[in-house]
């Protein structure tokens, strides 16, 4: 275990002993809400991690790093950019499987903008995003979204 994630684990259980210190019944009771929520997520996150296991097992990363290698930096951009946006995935799951693209051989900048527009633009969630926030506004942050997600991309593509 590394030091983040370690301290990540002190600071959640130092702010769990002051919670119960300052209020059990309360406290109690987040924990079986969290608990109760983490339940119902369960099926989704499990479903997920199958799918991408499969994915990943039916084209393997070298051969995904391999097919986007043969086309141009800008184009493999794009492309990945677009997969992203129609793609959902928690970020829990997102960061590991654009790790093991990376360390397959597929370039950083593609690998970038396919971790930003799965995370900022939302062609799945659209339709609720529409509802309660309007046509316009969605389609104006979605639009904006992926645009900063390209560049953001070709910028780390300088950076790293």
């Amino acid at each position: 275990m590394d030091i983040f994630t370690l301290a990540i684990w002190v600071g959640t259980l130092v702010f769990l002993g002051v919670s119960f210190a300052k209020d059990k019944v309360k406290t109690k009771q987040a924990l079986k809400m969290a608990f109760g929520m983490g339940k119902g997520m369960l099926a989704s996150i499990l479903s997920i991690i199958f799918a991408i296991g499969l994915i990943l097992t039916i084209l393997p990363p070298a051969e995904i790093a391999a097919f986007v290698s043969n086309q141009s930096v800008l184009l493999a951009t794009v492309v990945a950019a677009l997969f992203g946006t129609i793609t959902l995935v928690p970020a829990f799951i997102a960061f590991p499987l654009v790790g093991t693209l990376v360390g397959a051989g597929v370039s950083v900048v593609p690998a970038v903008a396919f971790l930003t527009t799965l995370t900022m633009v939302g062609v799945v969630t659209f339709p609720l995003e529409k509802k309660e926030f309007g046509v316009k506004f969605t389609a104006v942050r979605n639009s904006l979204s992926f645009l900063f997600a390209i560049v953001i991309a070709l910028v780390m593509g300088v950076i790293i």
